[in-house]
Order: C-alpha cells, then structure tokens, then sequence
C-alpha cells in the first residue's frame, strides 16, 4: 500500500494499549454434531486499542496531533505492539541466533527476516515488514556476519551463504497499523484527559 507513513505510534500509550491477534475460522456443524472448521485467512491480523495509554491532557494532545496528521484512517503507520516485538523472549535483547530465516545455496544473498511461533505442524512464519533497523543482527552457521536492510524487511549479505549454511537472524520489529475510526472521542474530567477508545488495526504492505 502506499498510504503509509514511516513514523511510529507514541510509545508512551502505545505501551499501554490492550489487544492481540484475530483469526478468521469458518466453522460449520454437521448433523452428526461433529464440525467441519476452515481457516479464512493464512496469517493472524492484529487489533489493538490504545486507550488506556491516554492518562494526561498532554497525551490527549499527542494522539490528537498524530490522528491529524495521518488523517485518520487514510495513512498506516508504525506501531510497536507491546506484547509482541522482538525475535527474543520477552525483555530479551535480539541476538543473531534467535530465528531461523533460511538455508544458503551459494547464489541467494537476501532473506526475509520471520519469526516462527509454535513448531512442528502447527508452526507458523510470520513476516517481517518493519524491522526496527539498529537492531538487526544475523549470522551464518553460528559465525555473525553484518548485513543490510532493505525496506520490505529483507536482509541483504556482501557475499551469498554457501550451500547449506544455516542463516539466522535477531531483531526488534514494528507492526503496519492504521487507525480503525475517522473519529476521536475525548473529553476532560475533573482535568483529565479520558478517552473511550482509539482503536487499531494491522494492516498489510
């Protein structure tokens, strides 16, 4: 998409929003009783509400400056989802050895940096699109080795990993979100900011 705006969500609400991942299952009851259940979508979507992150007038001014200049709901933008942003355990610094991201074959010098959650058959590769740059790092059979960052997320090495090398990768990442109302609903109580919801919404780029 290209209504997107490299910018990142205030982290002092952004840090306080509730929220996680959505599927989308389609789930039919048979007669027998037993169901036939279909997944939708490929990949989870991501819905957050940042509301609890307002606490003060000051905040209150923030959100409204940031909505403005996005336009609400027209332009994405970056935002750090608070439970999930790293390719570490939570509160661990990235390291080069956190995910495994391909294998070498001597020609390939780029790859895309995922995270995997669970294993076996029921793991899954999620893409990712907005790593934060000074936090990659990455390595080639166990040895670091410096890389590049493209745009999309891709990491880009000075010489191809040769056939059967394992490459792997650490880093700290954001999420493509866009604001999920064209309206903000604030008010002042007893000269606090309180604000019923700021809702938003993953989207893809």
């Amino acid at each position: 998409m290209t209504a997107f705006h490299d910018v990142r969500f205030p982290l002092s609400i952004g840090l306080a929003a509730r929220g996680g991942p959505e599927r989308r299952t389609e789930i039919v009851t048979l007669n027998s009783g037993r169901e036939e259940r279909n997944a939708v979508w490929r990949d989870s979507r991501r819905r957050w509400d940042a509301a609890p992150g307002v606490r003060s007038q000051a905040d209150l001014a923030r959100l409204v400056a940031f909505f403005e200049a996005r336009l609400g709901r027209l332009h994405a933008f970056r935002f750090t989802d608070p439970f999930d942003h790293g390719s570490a355990g939570p509160g661990a610094a990235p390291g080069p050895f956190d995910q495994v991201i391909g294998t070498g074959d001597g020609a390939t010098d780029r790859f895309q940096l995922h995270k995997a959650y669970g294993d076996g058959a029921g793991r899954w590769d999620r893409p990712i699109t907005l790593p934060q740059a000074n936090s990659v790092r990455a390595a080639v059979d166990g040895v670091e080795t410096p890389v590049s960052l493209e745009p999309s997320g891709e990491i880009v090495f000075d010489a191809p990993p040769p056939e059967g090398a394992l490459v792997t990768a650490g880093f700290r990442f954001d999420v493509p979100v866009r604001f999920d109302a064209d309206q903000l609903e604030a008010s002042l109580e007893a000269g606090a900011a309180m604000i019923s919801s700021v809702p938003l919404i993953e989207v893809r780029l």
